[in-house]
């Protein structure tokens, strides 16, 4: 099992750790740009949230998908190409968050090799999900397989808002 690193905040409306702003900072660009879309098409009705997404896509906003079950919410995140150390989740009762970064270093000629070009770089990706429910932070699971990551988040049965929000052990299955 990979582990990622854990970190606790003592009360869910606490944002001090610095992934909050980052996702901040994202979200600001991303509502600027859907905006653009938005008037660029004219402000019709009806494509508000495929304006959102495309301006999610034009980010670092991976693809996503969330199932919502009786008991749990699934969230999936393609992640390819990422290992399990370089990916940090972080959780509290409403929303998830993924926060995966991979550098690309360039390969060095070794002798007779040489590099001409390549389109590999180093990759920051984000993504925030905002959950229709509570879920119970301590109970979500995570882990990568094939650069899938799939979270799993159990309800809350009765949530509070004093409920710590966590970053998320990611394990591999074996």
């Amino acid at each position: 099992m990979s582990r990622v690193e854990i970190k606790r905040v003592a009360e869910s409306g606490d944002r001090s750790l610095p992934v909050f702003s980052e996702f901040d900072r994202i979200a600001d660009q991303i509502r600027l740009q859907a905006y653009e879309l938005f008037t660029h098409r004219g402000a019709g009705d009806g494509d508000a949230l495929d304006d959102w997404l495309a301006a999610e896509r034009r980010f670092c906003w991976p693809e996503a998908e969330l199932v919502e079950r009786d008991a749990e919410f699934s969230l999936k995140v393609a992640l390819a190409g990422f290992e399990p150390g370089e990916i940090s989740v972080t959780a509290t009762p409403r929303e998830i968050m993924v926060k995966a970064a991979h550098e690309h270093r360039a390969a060095s000629g070794d002798g007779e090799a040489k590099l001409r070009w390549s389109e590999f770089r180093s990759n920051d990706i984000l993504r925030r999900v905002e959950l229709p429910a509570e879920v119970d932070v301590d109970g979500i699971s995570a882990s990568l397989k094939n650069g899938l990551l799939e979270i799993t988040a159990p309800r809350a049965q009765a949530a509070t808002e004093e409920e710590a929000a966590k970053e998320i052990e990611l394990s591999t299955p074996s």
